[in-house]
């Protein structure tokens, strides 16, 4: 018998632990408990009630902000849709903000900063959704450890400050690399991890829908963020378009926390990561398929609107429009992927959704400077590059169970900090020295191709739990 590397708790990390040892290829998973019993439970059923879902034992003392009731409560229920929505609108902020930052972007490049290179402004972006995935790390451990609650209102609270605090140091690109870059990505991370996490406590049958809900927040935020975004910024500036998002951020983020509560009564752990994860190669192909994803994920939010104005010479609100089809269709995309998944399986939907979003790119932008071909892209783009969001939640809770899920989506998001690090700057870069700043295609087939090499190592991931090739997984 072979154990996971995942399935060695030490005893004192909960009184009552489940470990899970598989048999030959997974396929089959005995649970047991203290008491030295067991029960057969198929892995594979994904709809089944998981090793990691069952409620604590009632001799584990809660700690002061937890409610032991809410482990009767039914999955599936009332209260699940109700941190559903609320993870749906701390998303809303936290990841729209980051989508909407081509708004920003054009403007800084074309009138506050004429002299900078593309690169360096494409930093505070980049900032923005890297350091927020290395952030990640910290915030899932937070969230082992502390209310989520609290968490998620301090969150709220660093972005909502960092846009105001931004306002007024945009004489300088590297104040907003720090301010609307870094510290509001502090923030993001103590939001964007609870949102993403608690929910699935919430849920079995009906997880991977509603994690859909939570995701199209993004998109939603998105779609509404940069074109009130731009409508501020031509009326009032840009230092009163970050102080009012500042503003309705904290607002937002602070109501919506007090719903963000954990189902589950996780023990805490001596360790404070469980880098034993590391040795799993599920996790290893998982690994590397965002940072591949991750890498390729953000270009078109950053210069689909520059290629329209440069390239094809539209306007500067043609040019933010793309962005908000890209929303928008993310929207209908997550949501939709949420109803993919149980019938595909989470792995087979992710892996299709990536490949199918790095042909938008490679086909339908690429080739093309055409207005049809490129509001194509964008609406295929957008209907399936989500599915690397919103099914990696799913995805780790069919793996590995709910209970820890916290911190195993922090430590992924080292992933997406490293292809963060590396996409954005390195396609600013390329159309700044390969392109000499007006020819975008080496840029285009940078992402398109990390795109396209994310969804390899995800069909890898997939054969490595199950062979069978048209079954679900």
């Amino acid at each position: 018998m072979s154990s996971s590397p995942l399935q060695h708790h030490n005893d004192k990390d909960a009184p009552e632990s489940v470990h899970q040892s598989t048999i030959g290829d997974a396929n089959e998973t005995v649970l047991e408990t203290r008491s030295g019993k067991s029960v057969d439970n198929p892995s594979t059923d994904h709809h089944a009630q998981e090793p990691a879902d069952t409620p604590a034992s009632s001799s584990l003392k809660p700690r002061w902000w937890e409610n032991k009731s809410l482990e009767e409560k039914p999955t599936d229920g009332i209260y699940g849709w109700a941190v559903v929505v609320s993870g749906c609108l701390m998303l809303m902020f936290s990841m729209g903000c980051v989508n909407s930052y081509g708004a920003y972007q054009t403007y800084y490049h074309l009138n506050q900063f004429p002299n900078e290179p593309v690169s360096t402004l494409a930093w505070i972006g980049t900032l923005q959704f890297a350091a927020m995935s290395l952030f990640g790390i910290v915030a899932g451990v937070m969230c082992e450890r502390l209310d989520t609650r609290l968490v998620s209102f301090s969150g709220g609270l660093i972005m909502g400050l960092s846009l105001v605090i931004a306002s007024f140091c945009d004489g300088a690109v590297w104040k907003l690399i720090l301010t609307q870059g870094i510290v509001f990505s502090i923030g993001a991370a103590l939001v964007f991890i609870p949102a993403m996490s608690v929910p699935t406590q919430w849920f079995t049958n009906r997880r991977a829908l509603a994690m859909g809900v939570v995701v199209a927040g993004s998109g939603i935020g998105g779609l509404w963020l940069t074109p009130a975004t731009q409508g501020m910024i031509d009326s009032l500036g840009t230092r009163w378009a970050l102080r009012i998002t500042g503003i309705i951020t904290f607002a937002v983020v602070s109501v919506s926390s007090l719903f963000m509560r954990n189902r589950l009564h996780v023990p805490a752990r001596e360790k404070i990561i469980d880098f034993t994860l590391l040795r799993d190669i599920r996790f290893i192909y998982l690994f590397v398929g965002l940072i591949c994803g991750v890498t390729g994920y953000f270009t078109p939010f950053f210069l689909l609107p520059s290629f329209a104005i440069q390239k094809m010479g539209k306007s500067e609100s043609f040019g933010n429009n793309l962005i908000t089809i890209i929303n928008a269709a993310s929207i209908i995309g997550r949501i939709g992927t949420g109803q993919l998944a149980p019938v595909l399986g989470g792995i087979n939907t992710m892996a299709g959704c990536t490949c199918i979003a790095s042909l938008s790119i490679l086909i339908l932008w690429l080739p093309f400077e055409s207005t049809g071909t490129v509001i194509a892209s964008a609406i295929v783009y957008g209907l399936f590059c989500g599915g690397i969001i919103s099914l990696l939640p799913v995805v780790l809770a069919n793996l590995w169970g709910v209970q820890r899920i916290s911190t195993i989506i922090g430590l992924l998001y080292i992933a997406n900090f490293m292809g963060g690090m590396i996409g954005a700057p390195s396609s600013g870069a390329i159309v700044d020295n390969i392109g000499h700043g007006t020819n975008f295609k080496p840029a285009i087939t940078f992402s398109g191709v990390f795109m396209l090499a994310a969804s390899l190592f995800f069909f890898i991931l997939r054969l490595s739990v199950d062979r069978r090739l048209f079954v679900k997984a």
